[in-house]
């Protein structure tokens, strides 16, 4: 069993996880303000981790959102919304050094790519050579993967395979599809994404509106990409793919308006035409990201 952390906008968790078949013991959880001072986030991150019960000298692996130096393990974090007092912190040092079980080792990598890894090892997305996923939550992480490796370059891949760094209309994507995009489009400031969820399910058209809006702009983006990739299934993750109820549907049409419509995972699909094509939400367990964190450990 491998020690892994996913380090998220709103919490922390720590499991050991086995890589081969994607089960996952000892799992801790905490809450994480990404607004707090440095080393109350870091004081977090042990806490969470030290509730393990870890071999010493184990080899880590943690799963986290970027800008971030994952070679070295140093926080870039700068006006993103979160973790802004961790820039240029060395957390790899604070982790090592620390911890209670002392690591022998941290292999850091983005949450986005160990998602998609665990999606595509254990997960929704297995068999399929060509996958891409999205977490949405804070803002929009994204993975491309292809013959089970990460991408970051190549036919419809952004920058970096960073989704975060295109534009919808002129504008970064994240002014359009993140948590603060999405209130500040509905303008009440004691709501949050999740009731503005629950309104759109109790009929409210204003709630319904702003997400079809943006689920559909970001599929809309999403589409020519993942048809220049050549991918099969596209898989989503994070906070708000708990409402696949709402995102899904729209989702689906802007992915179409792309060039990239998904199949009817009732129907039959486009035989002889092209491969199906799958869009799925993250599986239930929500464990795809501690599973590629530990797979990256063991590497």
């Amino acid at each position: 069993m491998i020690p892994v952390l996913e380090i998220g906008g709103t919490h922390v968790t720590a499991a050991l996880v086995d890589p081969r078949d994607g089960r996952v013991t000892d799992r801790t959880r905490e809450p994480l303000d990404a607004d707090g001072a440095a080393e109350d986030i870091l004081d977090v991150v042990r806490c969470c981790a030290d509730g393990l019960s870890a071999p010493t000298g184990a080899r880590w692996g943690v799963a986290v959102p970027g800008p971030f130096d994952y070679t070295r393990g140093v926080a870039l974090f700068r006006d993103v919304g979160k973790f802004d007092a961790l820039y240029g912190t060395d957390v790899r040092a604070a982790l090592l050094h620390g911890l209670r079980q002392r690591p022998a080792d941290i292999v850091f990598l983005n949450d986005a790519h160990a998602f998609l890894t665990g999606e595509w090892s254990t997960g929704t997305v297995r068999g399929h050579r060509r996958a891409v996923g999205i977490t949405l939550g804070t803002g929009v992480g994204s993975a491309f993967l292809a013959e089970g490796r990460i991408r970051d370059d190549g036919p419809g891949v952004p920058p970096e395979g960073r989704m975060d760094l295109t534009e919808i209309d002129g504008r970064p994507l994240e002014d359009t599809v993140s948590r603060r995009a999405i209130l500040a489009r509905y303008g009440d400031p004691a709501a949050d994404v999740h009731d503005i969820a629950e309104r759109a399910r109790a009929g409210e058209e204003r709630a319904r509106r702003v997400l079809a809006d943006v689920f559909a702009g970001l599929g809309a983006a999403l589409g020519p990409r993942l048809l220049a990739f050549g991918a099969t299934a596209l898989v989503v993750g994070g906070s708000m793919a708990r409402s696949w109820d709402l995102v899904a549907p729209a989702l689906s049409a802007g992915l179409t308006t792309g060039g990239w419509t998904p199949d009817d995972s009732r129907a039959e699909s486009a035989a002889g035409v092209r491969p199906p094509r799958a869009m799925k939400p993250a599986g239930s367990a929500g464990d795809a990201a501690l599973v590629g964190a530990a797979r990256a450990a063991m590497r």
